[in-house]
């Protein structure tokens, strides 16, 4: 009995880890009650998890192609898994080693890039999921590729 139960905890902690995975293309999962994510898909009237999308300026394809090289270069930072719509990324903090995971996806037609960037453990990260999003941003920026 004791090993159904201990079964059933690992089964249920390895799905609840990769369900943001299952999310069809261009909807990223709801943010928690939690002050630990952010997510330009949320209400804009939710000033603690809304964020702005990466406005693409020109070609989507190289704007895609720029944001999964400056995650890819990012200390601490691993793509899990790429393709032409989304792109997922989990970064492991330097010192307690938590756990933040990154959604992309790519919407075409409105030139956006859409982001959620949510911690997976606690309750606030102090800004760091916000601020690590719009240091993405800024890089983009500079590499011409968002406004």
């Amino acid at each position: 009995m004791k090993l159904i139960r201990l079964l059933t905890l690992v089964t249920l902690t390895c799905t609840a880890s990769v369900s943001v995975l299952a999310k069809p293309n261009h909807f990223l999962a709801r943010c928690p009650n939690t002050p630990n994510c952010v997510s330009s898909q949320q209400n804009p009237q939710d000033k603690e998890h809304f964020i702005e999308p990466l406005k693409i300026t020109g070609d989507h394809a190289k704007a895609w192609l720029a944001l999964q090289t400056t995650l890819e270069n990012q200390t601490r930072t691993e793509v899990i898994k790429v393709d032409d719509l989304n792109l997922y990324t989990e970064t492991t903090s330097l010192i307690f080693r938590f756990v933040d995971d990154m959604h992309f996806t790519l919407d075409n037609e409105a030139g956006l890039i859409h982001v959620r960037s949510a911690s997976r453990v606690g309750y606030s990260d102090f800004g760091v999921n916000r601020g690590r999003v719009e240091k993405l941003r800024q890089a983009l920026q500079q590499a011409g590729v968002v406004e």
